[in-house]
């Protein structure tokens, strides 16, 4: 049997252990800390080599898009799941799969080196350190699945061009940040425009006398509650969208987007138009930020030209502006201590992987990446995708392409990147969310035909194509085939509805699926007579 170590027990780490017993292959996954959840368990203390959130952290991505394709979660659980509540599901599906049994909590992962045979047998050693005493271990492939939310970045810029060593008052970077009672009063300058950036500037301003966000090329501001109250990705993470972004002429699909993305407000009087909006940006998801702006609670300023003892001067902005605090949002860096860097070569916050997975220059391809791909939309299907597609690799049921392909993918996608999202630190990561699914299901033989069961099953198709594209597709056939999968995807309106009708009986969306069908039908059938399917 082949044995296979996993390294790290948060959602990448559960995916690939559950994918590995599902290949039956032998997992063995270690967890430096005594419990699993990585990103989203909650701890007062900032411990070295693991992720810290606040308590207040929501998912940015709603529970049926999210969701593990072969375990939806509870009907009751709200659709966008604050971090206790995804670190339940996360438990649930540890215990449903008997994954515990599989997991060595309290084992941190010291180094990883190819066995001395690794060209013949591609094995590599692992030493772990466990209760202060050190264990060697031979597998036979691995999974590293330690994230990338754990070495915050702090750009030299900050202290060679910024002069924040001349500051007086108090900074610190994101990960630091666990309540706004630090911001009592206090005048706050946040730099960086992300996502944490923009809710911990929220947070602030309730209790802040200032607070201020810095951001060199603004940002798409989307709001969890999209068209018709609906969640903003199951609007917008469809076959029918993707399809257009990746048909229409350049300029026609982007003039599409941002005619979405201003519907809500127009980000250039609000000061956050991004500063080449047609290129892609990964939207920043936040309810409450145009409000504040108008309210005057948050001051969206340009990027930081210089730091005072206490004060900071922004570009094109003649006076210095008064701070107490400053809250870098600057990201983090992608690091992997316990490998040599001709396993995973790293350069720019870049690892050269194929797919995002492999190291295209390993002999033996035994060794995968799995979760360190930043898509526009949920990371937990791209991961349990990662997962099922590497188990196979690993078992020798699917074949990667020669060295030389691969490399030459790598390399042609960092240049391409480059073009479509304005390369600027870890932008290299992010990818089409649908698209990149598609591929990866494809290897496997999971990709499901939309014209295939137009044939057998039209409803499903056509909830399929123009519905929203939740994982639960991904399990329709191929090996993993899941019984439930059909009903699941046809239930998925039901599961969003029935925690916000709570004052009346939950109604059905049949109503809605059926004007759904006849619409779909003709738009369907159009593209498939202009040869888009």
């Amino acid at each position: 049997m082949i044995r296979v170590a996993v390294v790290g027990a948060g959602v990448s780490g559960l995916a690939a252990t559950k994918c590995c017993l599902d290949e039956g292959l032998e997992p063995t996954c270690f967890e430096q800390s005594q419990d699993i959840g990585g990103l989203w368990r909650y701890t007062e203390l900032i411990e070295a080599g693991r992720p810290s959130l606040y308590p207040s952290v929501i998912s940015n991505t709603s529970k049926e898009m999210s969701a593990f394709s072969d375990f939806p979660f509870p009907e009751h659980f709200p659709v966008f799941l604050p971090n206790a509540l995804l670190l339940d599901y996360l438990r649930r599906y540890t215990e449903h799969f008997s994954l515990r049994e599989h997991i060595r909590f309290g084992s941190t992962v010291v180094s990883i080196h190819k066995h001395p045979d690794f060209a013949t047998t591609g094995q590599w050693d692992v030493v772990t350190e466990a209760g202060g005493k050190q264990t060697s271990h031979v597998f036979d492939a691995v999974m590293v699945c330690s994230g990338n939310f754990s070495e915050p970045s702090l750009p030299p810029a900050v202290f060679s061009w910024y002069g924040i060593e001349r500051f007086r008052g108090q900074y610190f970077h994101s990960r630091q940040y666990k309540h706004p009672d630090v911001f009592q009063g206090k005048r706050v300058l946040v730099v960086g425009m992300g996502n944490s950036g923009v809710d911990i500037a929220v947070e602030a301003s309730r209790v802040a006398a200032k607070v201020m966000i810095s951001t060199t090329r603004g940002a798409w501001l989307l709001s969890r509650v999209f068209e018709h109250g609906y969640p903003w990705d199951m609007i917008l993470n469809t076959r029918l969208m993707s399809l257009i972004k990746t048909n229409l002429p350049g300029p026609l699909s982007w003039w599409l987007i941002n005619y979405k993305v201003n519907q809500w407000f127009n980000h250039e009087n609000y000061g956050l138009q991004p500063e080449n909006s047609w290129r892609v940006r990964e939207p920043v998801l936040n309810d409450e930020l145009p409000s504040y702006i108008l309210t005057g609670r948050i001051t969206i300023k340009p990027g930081v030209k210089e730091f005072k003892d206490n004060s900071v001067l922004f570009h094109n902005c003649p006076e210095e502006e008064p701070i107490d605090i400053v809250v870098f949002c600057t990201g983090y860096t992608i690091s992997f201590p316990f490998l040599e860097e001709s396993v995973v070569r790293v350069e720019n916050k870049h690892a050269s992987l194929y797919k995002y997975v492999f190291p295209p220059q390993l002999q033996k391809p035994t060794l995968a990446v799995l979760g360190l791909i930043k898509p526009l939309g949920a990371i937990m299907p791209i991961a349990e995708m990662q997962a099922r597609w590497v188990s196979r690799v690993f078992k020798g049921l699917c074949q990667l392409p020669p060295q030389a392909v691969m490399e030459k993918e790598v390399n042609e996608k960092k240049k391409n990147q480059i073009q479509w999202f304005g390369l600027t630190f870890d932008e290299v990561l992010k990818t089409e969310w649908l698209v990149y699914l598609d591929t990866l299901a494809s290897f496997i033989g999971a990709k499901p035909s939309v014209l295939g069961l137009l044939c057998t099953d039209p409803r499903l198709a056509l909830t399929i194509f123009f519905g929203p594209c939740s994982p639960y597709q991904y399990r329709l056939g191929g090996p993993g085939r899941w019984q439930g999968a059909r009903q699941a995807i046809l239930t998925q309106w039901d599961r969003v509805l029935k925690p916000t009708r709570t004052r009346v009986p939950a109604g059905s969306s049949s109503s809605f699926l059926s004007l759904l069908t006849v619409v779909g039908f003709l738009l369907l059938l159009a593209a498939v007579i202009f040869g888009f399917l």
